[in-house]
Parts: C-alpha cells; structure tokens; sequence
C-alpha cells in the first residue's frame, strides 16, 4: 500500500510553511506590551469554571504524551521507520503527523502556564509520569486495529476539542475558543487520513478488516492517557474523564456516535463474501451502537453520584474549595 499510500494519505499533511505555530496565538514575549497581553489573558480567564480548566489540563496532558503515540505508530507492522528518518510514506506520514500534533500541546502548555490558574509542576510531573508509563490500548502490532483506534482516537479529540472551544466561546475568551477550534481543525484532517485508510482496507480485505474492527470494539476504544497519573491520584484519570463527561466536553453519547459514524462512513452493514466469523464480526459491530444505546437509557434511569473531586494541576477558587470540603474529598493519596 506504499503507492497509495503516497498520493493518498499524505496530501493530508501540511507543509510547515503553511501551518500555524503556537506563537501566533500568544502574547508576543518581544513585544512592549507583552505584559499587558500577559494580564489581559489572565483577566480572560478569571471567570472560566475550574472544571473546565481541569479538562483542559488533562487533555494538554495528552497531547504531551506524544513520544508514545509515535513508538506505537512506528512498532506496528509495516510501519516501521527502522532508521528514523526513513523516505517510505509511513514513515514520513508519522514523523510528519507527530511534528503536526505536537503544536497542540506547546500551544495549550504556555497558554495554561501565562493563564495562572495551573500547578505547572503538578503538571509537568503528570507529563513524565504519562511519558514513562506508555499505554496499552489492545492493538498489538496489528495495522488493521492500528489504524481503526487511530480514525477512533481522532474523531474523539476533535470533538473533545471542538467542545471546548465552544464552552471557552461561552465563558468569554474568545482567543481561547480560537485556540481549541484550531486544535480540533487539525485532529478533523487527520482523521480524514486515518478513516480513509481503514477505508481501503476494508476494500482490499474486508474480512480482516472487519474482525479488527470487531475485536477492538469488543476491547472498548481505550483513550491514550489512560495510564496518567499525577503523584498522588492512582484514579486520576477517571476522575478526569467524569470531568469531561459532566461540563459536556467528551461523553458516552459522543462514544457511541463515533461508532455509529465509522460503521456507516465504511459501508459496514453492506461488506460482502465475509467467511462465517467475518460476518459474526459484521453482524456485532453493526448492532453495537443499538446496545450501547440501551445501556445508556437504563443507567441514566439510576441515581448518579459524581463527588467534586480536586486535581492538583488546578489552582481552585475559593468557591470550589468551600465545594470540596463540604463533599468531604480532601487530597487524594
């Protein structure tokens, strides 16, 4: 798929000419107001929820924990970039992807940092603890499952960050909302690439196609920082994902209409000369979102609980300190 993968895939990318950097969206440290642009950013902020800052940071997080999703790209079958600086198009497409991502996180981490509302080394520490524990998300070394977790994993951020440039919209920076919404235009082209290659596969072989994508299904897509932790909080990460879940910024709902999203931009339903599990394969993936759906009306039919619980990546308003101790949630050890 070398060819096709070269006049397919990576016109998806952008030369780095025509890309924005993160300096473009921040205040200018040479300039004589920077100060000002500095005290004006954090005027923006004041008024900005903790919980939104909270998810945030951790999707920041994520984005920094790059030099893992690059290892996995490069240690899956046929994707290999033996060299380091190989000219095949997986190769380049990977390098070319992580230099594309890591503006994501460079932009958000200097951002939260002028913002004053952040524990940096709480947060730096979160970053290497991410970094050194890698992650698990079921694909092996297998390029079928690779790349179905990668049109997965891309939609989920883009819509996670499309949320939160709509919630900064509403909360009143607008340079914030232009941030996110730029972050979420960048992880949308990407997933064009990734989802049109599961697209050729699905073409070139259906059957294998279709039991990867069963099989990670059957797994649950598994987010990349699922393995964070920040010194102090081993469940950080579910904390962090209630988070997003309760300000609206990456639900179950959104879960299931990725898959809904995948089964019929690949034509699922309508693959053909599937042998017997294949075709067990087709048939659990395509009535996989019906099922989640049940689930979903019957849990929220049952009383939820979700105890405000403190990030030590956030410096709280005094509000929600009061909030915390009437809870009864103190450090997390």
């Amino acid at each position: 798929m070398e060819d096709w993968a070269e006049k397919n895939i990576l016109n998806h990318l952008k030369p780095v000419e025509k890309c924005w950097q993160p300096q473009d969206y921040l205040p200018n440290p040479t300039s004589d107001g920077f100060l000002e642009q500095v005290k004006e950013l954090r005027e923006r902020t004041k008024e900005i929820p903790d919980d939104y800052f909270a998810v945030l940071v951790g999707d920041m997080i994520t984005e920094e924990a790059l030099p893992t999703y690059q290892t996995r790209f490069n240690c899956t079958l046929g994707m290999l970039d033996e060299t380091g600086a190989d000219p095949s198009p997986w190769a380049v497409w990977s390098r070319a992807w992580t230099s594309e991502e890591n503006r994501h996180g460079d932009l958000l981490n200097k951002y939260l940092y002028l913002s004053g509302r952040v524990d940096m080394k709480q947060v730096e520490k979160t970053i290497q603890y991410l970094i050194g524990s890698g992650m698990d998300i079921g694909t092996e070394n297998n390029p079928y499952k690779w790349f179905i977790y990668t049109s997965f994993q891309e939609r989920a951020t883009f819509i996670a960050h499309g949320n939160t440039a709509r919630l900064a919209k509403q909360h009143g920076d607008k340079n914030l909302a232009q941030i996110c919404g730029l972050i979420a235009s960048d992880e949308k082209r990407h997933e064009a690439a990734y989802t049109k290659v599961v697209e050729k596969l699905f073409e070139i072989d259906p059957d294998e196609t279709v039991l990867a994508f069963a099989d990670m299904m059957r797994k649950k897509i598994t987010m990349p920082a699922h393995l964070m932790y920040d010194g102090r909080d081993r469940s950080i990460f579910t904390h962090f994902s209630a988070a997003t879940a309760r300000i609206g910024v990456y639900t179950a709902l959104d879960y299931i209409q990725i898959l809904e999203h995948l089964v019929n931009k690949w034509n699922v339903a309508k693959l053909t000369g599937l042998s017997s599990e294949g075709q067990k394969a087709q048939d659990y993936v395509c009535r996989l979102a019906s099922r989640l759906h049940l689930i979903k009306e019957r849990a929220q039919g049952r009383p939820q609980e979700a105890p405000v619980v403190p990030f030590s990546w956030i410096f709280y308003q005094k509000e929600t300190k009061l909030q915390v101790q009437q809870n009864g949630v103190g450090e997390i050890n």
